[in-house]
C-alpha cells in the first residue's frame, strides 16, 4: 500500500452539490511500498499560508476533475465533516467545525513537538472508484516545521466526527462508481517532509479539540485504508472506531462449527487487527470418506440379513478359499490393547463332532428341567444346535494370558479378552453371511467340560462354539423371533442421552416413558370383541354359563384383536418388595425386617406364591424398588432400588413426587422386559411389612370410603392394633388432604413404592396389549391409582 499525503476537511454546504476542482499539491511525495523502510526525500520549503475566503476560482467546472488516487479510497460524506486522525500526537489536530456555504474555513494547526513513526497494517486492495464529490469548502495547510514525522498508513477505520462528535468508519466507495475517482484528494501541505522509517506501534485516533491559536504543525500524510464493501440494499450504520472493531472469530476459540463449516467467511473483505492478523486460522479440512450408498447399504444389509441358523443346513463342503476369507475376517477384529486373545479350532472330523453332540445334549436336558412349565412346553419344539448337519464347527477361545502381564486396557478389567474373541466371533459371522454360509451359536456346553473333550490348554476360555454351512435359506426374521420365544426390543427402549434413563434418538428430545406409555394405550378392539361375543352365542351352552370365563374370553379377544384368542403363556409373576416408613406406627405385628427374609423365600422358591406359579407354569421374578436393607444378587432378583423405603406419611408425605415417578418408571421396564422376553401374561404380586395400610389410605382416596370400612386386619393384628391401623389412616388424609385428580401426589403423600411401581406395571402391560392379573388388595389399590392416570388401562386387568 502506499501512504496518503494529503488530509481532506468536509464542511456542510446549503448551496446544491456540484463537483470542485482540487488543487494539486506543489510536490507529491514519493510512493511508499507496504512494510518497507522509507528513505527521506526532500521537498519543498515550507510557505506560509494565510486562510483567505473561498474565491470563485475555486469552483470546479461543470465537469468532474479525475484523479488518480492510488490504493486509498475515501468517498465524500454529504452533510458529515470528516475528523481525521493523526497517530500519538501531543496537541490534538484542530479542524474548524462546520460552516453554512460560502464561509470561510480557517484550520487551527496544532504543534508537534515531536515526530512519531508508526507500523502500517496490511491492507487488502481495493479497486478506486470514481465519484462526484459535493462542493466542500477545502481548507489550506498551514506550513510544518523542517523536520516531520514519517509518512503513516492509519488504521482500516479513519474517525469520522459526526456533527455529534460520535466517531465514525470511513465508509468504502459506493457500488456503481467509475473507478477513476472513488475520492478527491486535498492539497498535500507545502512543507519539507523527512521520512522516516515505519515503526511498529499502531497508531491511535485523536478526535479534533477546539480551536487554538495559529501555530505551525507538521502535518503528516496519512492513507485511509478502506473498510469492506458495505450493504448495498440497506442503509449502513455508524461504524465503530478501529480501536473497537471485533476480530473475525478464530476457529480455534470454540465459539462454534458454523466458523469452521463455512470457509467461504474467509472470501469476505474483513480487515483485522495487526495482533490478529498474525495468528493463523487452522485451515478446514473435510472428514474421512465414507462409502458410497451402495457399499454402505450392502454393509449394513448383511448385519440385518444375519441370523443364528439352527434349521436348514445342507452338507455342502466349504471350499478352502472361502473359509480361508472367514477366518481373515474374523483375524480383522478390533481387541482391548491390540491383544488379539482369540485362537480358531476348526473341527471338521464327524466322530469329534459327535462328542460335542453329546456334550450338548445333556445340557440342553439340565437347562429343559430349570424352566417353568410354560417355558418347558416352548422350549422342547426348539432346535438348538446343528453340530452333526454342518460340515465345519469352529471353536471360538480366549486366551486371557496372551499380551503378557500388563495388556494395554485390561488392567482393571481382565474380562477384556473373551470381549474382544466376542469381536471376532461378529467379525466371522458377517463374513460367512456375505459369503451365503450360515452360522449356528452352540451354547450348551459345560466349559470345562469341552476344554478337555477336544484337548485344549486349561487356560483358554470357551467363547463360542459355532456351527458353519450353506443353508436352504436365510429366514426373514430370528428363528427363535418366529417361535414365540421372545421379541425384538425398539431402538427407543435401549438409547440414552448423557446419562441412563433419559431416552431420547439422535436428533430428536428426551421422551418421557411415563407419558409415552400412556399414549400407547388403546381401547379393546371392538371388532374382536364383537366377534368374540358371537361365537360365544354359537356354542352349544346356556348363555352365561361360564360365568366370568366368558368375560375374560373376551377381553383376551379385544387384547389380541384377534378372535378366538391366543393362549396367554407363558406368564410371569412379578413380586414388587418395598418397605413402609408407618410401620413406626405400630400397624402391624411383625417386624421390618421380615420384608428382606420373605424376598429371600420367593427367590428360593418356598413361598405359597412360587407353589402357584410352579401350578400354572409361570415363572417367578422379585424386584427390590425399596426395601430397606440391602440384599445380596440373587438369579431372579431385579435391582431397582428407589430409596430404602418411604417416610412416616402420618409426619409428612411418604415420598417426593420424583420418587413416584422414578418407581413407575420401574414398573413400566419390569413389564416392557418380561413381554420382550415372550411372556403374554402378566401376574402381580407384592411384599413390604405395613403395606396393608398404605392400601387403605389410597383405597379410601379413590372410593370415597371410610378407613374402617377399607382397612382389614393384614397379617392378623388384634383388635387394639387394628383400631390404631384405623386411626393411622384417617390421620393420614386428615393431614394430606390427598386429590383424586392428581394419582402421583396421592401416592407421594400416602402410596409406598411398591404401589407406584404396580401402578406402572399394569400400564406398561395396557400398553403393550398384555393382560396383567391382579392379586391381592394392595395390587387392587394400584390399579386404582392406573386407572386414575390412564383409565383405558383397566381394559387390561383381569381381576
Amino acid at each position: 500500500m502506499e501512504p496518503e499525503t494529503a488530509v481532506e476537511a468536509v464542511v456542510e454546504a446549503e448551496a446544491p452539490v456540484e463537483p470542485v476542482a482540487v488543487p494539486e499539491a506543489a510536490e507529491p511525495a514519493a510512493p511508499v511500498e507496504a512494510e518497507q523502510p522509507v528513505a527521506p526525500e526532500t521537498v519543498a520549503p515550507p510557505e506560509q499560508v494565510v486562510p483567505q475566503p473561498v474565491e470563485a476560482e475555486v469552483v470546479a467546472p461543470a465537469e468532474p476533475v479525475e484523479v488518480v488516487q492510488p490504493e486509498a479510497v475515501v468517498p465524500a460524506e454529504p452533510e458529515q465533516p470528516v475528523q481525521v486522525e493523526q497517530p500519538e500526537v501531543v496537541a490534538p489536530v484542530q479542524v474548524e467545525q462546520p460552516v453554512q456555504a460560502e464561509a470561510v474555513v480557517e484550520p487551527e494547526p496544532a504543534q508537534v513537538p515531536e515526530p512519531v513513526v508508526v507500523q502500517p497494517e496490511p491492507v487488502e486492495q481495493v479497486a478506486l472508484a470514481e465519484t462526484v464529490v459535493p462542493e466542500p469548502v477545502v481548507a489550506e495547510q498551514p506550513e510544518a516545521p523542517a523536520e516531520a514525522v514519517a509518512l503513516t498508513e492509519l488504521p482500516a477505520e479513519a474517525a469520522v466526527e459526526t456533527p455529534v462528535d460520535a466517531p465514525a468508519e470511513v465508509p468504502a466507495a459506493p457500488a456503481g462508481v467509475p473507478a477513476e475517482s472513488a475520492a478527491q484528494p486535498v492539497p498535500e501541505p507545502r512543507a519539507p517532509v523527512q521520512q522516516q522509517e515505519l515503526a511498529a506501534d499502531p497508531v491511535q485516533p485523536v478526535e479534533a479539540a477546539e480551536p487554538a491559536p495559529p501555530a505551525e504543525e507538521a502535518v503528516e500524510p496519512a492513507e485511509v485504508q478502506p473498510e469492506p464493501e458495505p450493504d448495498r440494499t440497506a442503509p449502513q450504520p455508524t461504524p465503530e472506531p478501529a480501536t473497537q472493531a471485533e476480530p473475525v472469530t478464530d476457529a480455534e476459540d470454540g465459539t462454534g462449527p458454523e466458523v469452521i463449516e463455512t470457509p467461504e467467511l474467509d472470501e469476505q473483505p474483513v480487515e483485522q487487527p495487526t495482533a490478529e492478523a498474525a495468528a493463523p486460522q487452522e485451515p478446514f479440512t473435510a472428514p474421512a470418506p465414507g462409502y458410497d450408498d451402495a457399499e454402505r447399504e450392502a454393509v449394513l444389509r448383511v448385519m440385518r440379513e444375519r441370523r443364528d441358523i439352527r434349521n436348514g443346513f445342507r452338507s455342502d463342503p466349504i471350499p478352502h478359499e472361502v473359509l480361508l476369507r472367514v477366518l481373515e475376517a474374523a483375524h480383522t477384529a478390533p481387541s482391548v490393547g491390540h491383544s488379539q486373545p482369540w485362537d480358531f479350532v476348526v473341527i471338521r472330523s464327524a466322530e469329534t463332532r459327535r462328542s460335542m453332540h453329546e456334550l450338548a445334549q445333556r445340557q440342553r436336558e439340565a437347562y429343559a428341567k430349570s424352566l417353568p412349565k410354560g417355558r418347558a412346553k416352548q422350549f422342547k419344539e426348539l432346535k438348538i444346535e446343528a453340530i452333526l448337519d454342518t460340515p465345519v464347527n469352529i471353536v471360538v477361545t480366549a486366551d486371557p494370558t496372551r499380551g503378557g502381564r500388563h495388556t494395554l486396557g485390561r488392567h482393571t478389567q481382565p474380562q477384556m479378552a473373551p470381549y474382544s474373541s466376542a469381536l471376532a466371533v461378529e467379525n466371522l459371522w458377517l463374513a460367512a453371511r456375505a459369503e451365503g454360509l450360515g452360522v449356528g451359536w452352540v451354547s450348551f456346553f459345560d466349559e470345562r467340560e469341552m476344554v478337555r473333550a477336544l484337548g485344549l490348554p486349561e487356560h483358554l476360555e470357551v467363547v463360542a462354539y459355532l456351527c458353519v454351512g450353506y443353508v436352504d435359506e436365510f429366514p426373514e426374521e430370528p428363528e427363535l423371533l418366529q417361535a414365540g420365544w421372545s421379541k425384538r426390543r425398539p431402538l427407543s427402549w435401549v438409547v440414552h442421552e448423557e446419562t441412563y434413563g433419559r431416552r431420547a434418538l439422535p436428533g430428536e428430545e428426551p421422551h418421557d416413558l411415563l407419558q409415552e406409555t400412556i399414549s400407547a394405550i388403546r381401547p379393546l378392539d371392538a371388532k374382536a370383541l364383537g366377534e368374540a361375543w358371537e361365537r360365544q352365542k354359537r356354542m352349544t351352552k346356556p348363555a352365561g354359563a361360564l360365568g366370568m370365563l366368558e368375560i375374560i374370553s373376551a377381553q383376551l379377544s379385544g387384547l389380541s384383536r384377534m378372535c378366538p384368542p391366543p393362549i396367554p403363556e407363558p406368564a410371569a409373576v412379578a413380586i414388587f418388595a418395598g418397605d413402609h416408613g408407618v410401620h413406626a406406627q405400630g400397624v402391624t405385628a411383625w417386624p421390618q425386617e421380615v420384608t428382606a427374609q420373605m424376598v429371600a423365600n420367593f427367590l428360593g422358591g418356598g413361598a405359597v406364591c412360587n407353589a402357584f406359579a410352579a401350578q400354572v407354569g409361570a415363572e417367578v421374578c422379585v424386584v427390590d424398588v425399596g426395601v430397606a436393607t440391602d440384599l445380596p444378587a440373587t438369579p431372579g432378583l431385579l435391582p431397582r432400588k428407589v430409596r430404602k423405603g418411604t417416610s412416616d406419611f402420618t409426619t409428612g408425605p411418604a415420598l417426593t413426587r420424583e420418587e413416584v415417578l422414578a418407581a413407575i418408571e420401574v414398573g413400566i421396564e419390569t413389564a416392557r422386559d418380561l413381554v420382550a422376553a415372550g411372556n403374554k401374561a402378566l401376574l402381580t404380586g407384592e411384599m413390604g411389612i405395613a403395606n396393608t395400610t398404605a392400601s387403605a389410605a389410597l383405597i379410601c382416596v379413590y372410593t370415597g370410603a371410610d378407613a374402617s370400612e377399607v382397612t382389614g386386619r393384614g397379617t392378623g393384628i388384634n383388635d387394639e392394633m387394628h383400631a390404631r391401623k384405623v386411626d393411622v389412616v384417617r390421620r393420614a388424609l386428615d393431614l394430606h388432604q390427598p386429590d383424586a385428580s392428581d394419582p402421583i401426589g396421592v401416592l407421594a403423600a400416602v402410596g409406598g413404592l411398591e404401589h407406584a411401581a404396580m401402578a406402572g406395571f399394569l400400564l406398561g402391560g395396557a400398553s403393550l396389549r398384555t393382560p396383567v392379573i391382579l392379586d391381592g388388595v394392595s395390587a387392587g389399590a394400584a390399579a386404582l391409582v392406573a386407572r386414575a392416570i390412564a383409565p383405558e388401562a383397566l381394559a387390561a386387568c383381569i381381576a
